[in-house]
C-alpha cells in the first residue's frame, strides 16, 4: 500500500442503471432493458478508484439517513477507504442518479443530489485530516462554496488541488489560480473556454485559456483520442489503446482516481497520464460505475 495522502471531497450517489437498445425520446416507453443498481457518485467513484489503485484515500461526503447511504458507507469501507468523515444527514435522502444505457454504450443521466447539496463549508471545518493529504481531489456534484473554501484553504497550505470540473459549470477566476491540475473532458474543456475543443490543436487552445487564468496543469481528456497535457514547459498528447466500449460511465473518474494516485509516486506526467488512460480505458470495457473500475495489478 503506497502512503500517498489523498482526500477526496465530493458526492456519493446510487445508480440506478437500464441498459436498452435505444434511449427514450420524450413520452416514450422502451420495453426490453435490463436493470443494474451500483454505487456511484463522482466523488465516490474517484475515491474508490484512487484505492484501487493502490492510493491511501479518505472520503468527505455527505448521505441520507436511508438503506442507501448505509449501503454506500459499507460500500465504501470495503475498498479500504476512510469514511471517518462520511457524514449523516438525516433530513435529506442521498444522493441517487438515473441512468439510461444504449447498445453504443452512449448514456443519459439525471441526478437528484438529496444530501450532497448539503456538504457545507461548516462540515469541512470538521476535517481535521485536510491539512495532512498529499493531494485534495474534487469534482463539482456539491456546492461550489464548499469546494471554494476547501481550496482557499488549501492553497494557504500549500496543498495540490484537483478539480474535475464535471458536470461543467462555470469556475471562479479566483477558484483557477494556483490549481495544481484541472481535468476536464471536451465537453467541460469547451464550456470552460469558449474554445470549442476536438483534437489536439484546439484542446492546447483551451489549454492556453486555463494556464493564462493560472491553472499549473491542464489535461483534457478526449475519449478515443486519448488526453491532452500542457503545462508551462511540455505539452503531451496521450492515445488511447482500442477499446470496445460498453458503458462509459466512470472512464473519467477512473482516470482522475488513477492519476491522482500516481503523481503522489514521483513519477513523470507522461507516465502518469499513460497509466490514467490506461486504467480509464479498461473501465469503458465493462458495465457500471464503481464496478467498472480496475485495481492497480490489472493495468501494470
Amino acid at each position: 500500500m503506497s502512503h500517498s495522502k489523498i482526500v477526496v471531497i465530493g458526492s456519493a450517489n446510487t445508480d440506478m442503471v437500464v441498459k436498452a437498445k435505444t434511449l427514450p425520446l420524450p413520452g416514450e416507453t422502451i420495453l426490453g432493458g435490463q436493470f443494474f443498481m451500483n454505487a456511484g457518485g463522482k466523488g465516490a467513484n474517484q475515491a474508490v478508484a484512487a484505492a484501487r489503485m493502490g492510493g491511501q484515500v479518505t472520503l468527505v461526503a455527505k448521505v441520507g439517513d436511508d438503506i442507501f447511504g448505509k449501503q454506500t458507507i459499507e460500500g465504501l469501507k470495503k475498498e479500504n477507504i476512510n469514511t471517518d468523515f462520511v457524514f449523516i444527514d438525516a433530513l435529506t435522502p442521498s444522493g441517487t442518479a438515473l441512468i439510461n444505457v444504449n447498445e453504443e454504450g452512449e448514456n443519459c443521466i439525471v441526478v437528484a443530489p438529496g444530501a450532497n447539496a448539503n456538504l457545507l463549508p461548516a462540515d469541512i471545518d470538521k476535517v481535521t485530516i485536510i491539512s495532512a493529504a498529499e493531494i485534495i481531489l474534487m469534482q463539482l456534484e456539491v456546492p461550489m462554496q464548499t469546494i471554494e473554501q476547501v481550496a482557499k484553504n488549501a492553497k494557504l497550505n500549500h496543498q495540490k488541488i484537483i478539480i474535475n470540473p464535471a458536470p461543467a459549470q462555470a469556475l471562479s477566476d479566483e477558484l483557477l489560480k494556483g490549481l495544481y491540475l484541472i481535468t476536464p473532458n471536451e465537453t467541460e474543456a469547451s464550456m470552460l473556454t469558449g474554445i470549442t475543443v476536438v483534437d489536439e490543436v484546439s484542446a492546447s487552445k483551451a489549454a492556453d485559456i486555463f494556464l493564462e487564468k493560472g491553472v499549473q496543469n491542464v489535461i483534457i481528456t478526449l475519449g478515443k483520442q486519448g488526453a491532452y497535457f500542457q503545462n508551462s514547459t511540455e505539452h503531451i498528447l496521450v492515445p488511447a489503446p482500442l477499446a470496445q466500449a460498453l458503458d462509459t460511465t466512470a472512464a473519467g473518474d477512473t482516470f482522475c482516481g488513477a492519476i491522482t494516485v500516481v503523481l503522489t509516486e514521483n513519477k513523470t506526467w507522461k507516465q502518469a497520464i499513460e497509466f490514467a488512460v490506461q486504467a480509464a480505458s479498461i473501465s469503458v470495457t465493462r458495465l457500471g460505475a464503481q464496478a467498472s473500475v480496475p485495481y492497480r495489478n490489472e493495468i501494470e
